[in-house]
């Protein structure tokens, strides 16, 4: 499969996780950024090549070789530089996807102004909004590390710790069914921790048995995502008591989607911006000029008593120690904001429940572009060493590797899973049919198909197994 050229402008933290993303599927990536140092740092590091300059400027773009690009993915810092990059991309070198990184909500996806008559974006990512959007889910399954939706909405997986007073755990797979027989759920992974914190997968076999402490993966339909939950590990009680640390963009937008749903306080270390986030949210809402980091303040507003401790300050180390604080305080649950990757993968697990990653959790709505063949939906897992993706069957029997072909058929790479089907369409989804699928099930003409990949490098083969060739004949 011949690889992509991309161009991504911006080698911030999110230019820079997208380029790791990229660069590890063999595609030729250029990233543009305007300073030299941070570009050698990354040409040292990864296989790509920089350029240093203005992004906006089409002489830059050309010595990016923009005339030979097959996508721009703009995330500079400034929302003006990305939507002027993507009409430079548009109207002089006729780059075919054009991608922008904007934070202003004034620009609607899909909008007159992003047209091509306009700035000529085809997609807008907004990290902010998409980790607004995964904390609050997390708020909705407080016993879940993870909950990605698919299909529409219709089937979701889950990640999940398990402990030990969980009524499936320490029994195998094959006795699930009779232990919980109204919740249809297909098991595609399950991690476990030794001695020497290192991870190990475990594969989902009959036999296999559920220990606490495993991070075990889980398919099943949206609706019954809490009872697989309180399978798992005993139901928690939902958020009511929530407190912040940091008010920036991700606090206040968090803060004004929860408020007036549970009791909220946050905290800001500055003074002016006090002010102005009491400005902006409710009466009710109590925000609090001080350090998340002092022992003090938090006795003082009973973090022991919340239900709910998320750190979102852009300060790694601060965010860490705000929630290893909170939780020996008593906080019944912590969630850390972490763009270091290495800090993530280091935290998660310990006393901190939850190590998120912005630049990971907006990498998916990249890569369904990047993907090839007909993938609806792709999710990053595990701080991006695994993915879950949604494909679509397109095609008949003489034209497509999968429509009219029994699951055993399909040539998945060692280790991928189809853990689950949604059929019927999409335009009713009340009518949609969740299919766990067995060795024999034949795959349909528009089928939806969840694949899980414990491993990143299996993309290729299964964006291939999903396109659809002329006269291709199995």
């Amino acid at each position: 499969m011949k690889a992509m050229n991309i161009i991504i402008l911006g080698a911030g933290r999110v230019g820079e996780s997208v380029a790791e993303n990229l660069v590890s599927e063999r595609n030729d990536i250029t990233v543009i950024d305007t300073d030299p140092v941070r570009l050698r740092d990354l040409q040292d590091r990864l296989d790509l090549r920089g350029v240093a300059g203005n992004g906006i400027q089409p002489s830059v773009l050309e010595a990016a070789g923009a005339r030979d690009a097959d996508m721009l993915i703009a995330c500079a810092p400034a929302d003006e530089t990305n939507l002027v990059a993507c009409k430079v991309a548009h109207d002089v070198f006729s780059i075919p996807t054009r991608i922008a990184r904007l934070r202003s909500p004034e620009f609607v996806d899909g909008g007159p102004l992003l047209g091509d008559a306009g700035f000529a974006v085809n997609e807008v990512i907004c990290p902010e909004q998409t980790v607004t959007a995964t904390i609050r889910k997390l708020i909705e399954h407080p016993e879940a590390l993870q909950v990605l939706a698919f299909a529409g909405g219709v089937v979701s997986l889950v990640a999940v710790r398990a402990v030990s007073d969980g009524p499936l755990v320490r029994h195998t797979i094959s006795e699930l069914p009779r232990l919980l027989p109204t919740v249809p759920m297909r098991f595609v992974s399950i991690y476990r921790r030794h001695e020497d914190q290192t991870d190990q997968r475990i594969s989902c076999q009959g036999d296999t048995r559920i220990e606490p402490g495993d991070e075990v993966f889980v398919l099943a339909a949206t609706r019954d995502i809490p009872a697989v939950l309180g399978a798992l590990r005993r139901r928690e009680e939902p958020v009511r008591r929530l407190m912040i640390a940091g008010g920036g963009r991700v606090g206040l937008r968090l803060a004004r989607e929860v408020q007036g749903s549970c009791r909220l306080k946050l905290i800001e270390t500055s003074q002016e911006r006090c002010e102005y986030l009491s400005g902006e949210l409710d009466d009710d809402v109590l925000v609090l000029h001080g350090d998340s980091t002092d022992a003090d303040l938090l006795e003082r507003e009973q973090v022991d008593q919340t239900d709910l401790f998320v750190a979102l300050t852009s300060d790694d180390e601060d965010n860490i120690m705000a929630c290893l604080l909170a939780k020996r305080m008593g906080a019944r649950r912590v969630l850390a904001l972490i763009n270091r990757r290495a800090y993530a993968d280091l935290v998660q697990g310990t006393q901190i429940d939850i190590a998120l990653s912005p630049a990971q959790t907006v990498i998916g709505e990249l890569l369904a572009h990047v993907r090839r063949g007909d993938v609806e939906a792709v999710h990053s897992l595990r701080r991006g060493a695994a993915e879950a993706i949604e494909a679509v069957a397109r095609g008949d029997r003489r034209t497509s590797k999968v429509v009219g072909r029994r699951i055993d058929e399909l040539k998945l790479p060692r280790g991928a899973e189809i853990g689950a089907i949604v059929r019927g369409d999409a335009a009713e989804p009340e009518r949609r049919e969740l299919i766990l699928p067995h060795h024999d099930t034949v795959i349909e003409l528009d089928d939806h198909l969840i694949v899980f990949l414990p491993r990143k490098h299996m993309v290729r083969e299964v964006e291939e197994l999903f396109q659809v060739g002329a006269t291709f004949l199995f």
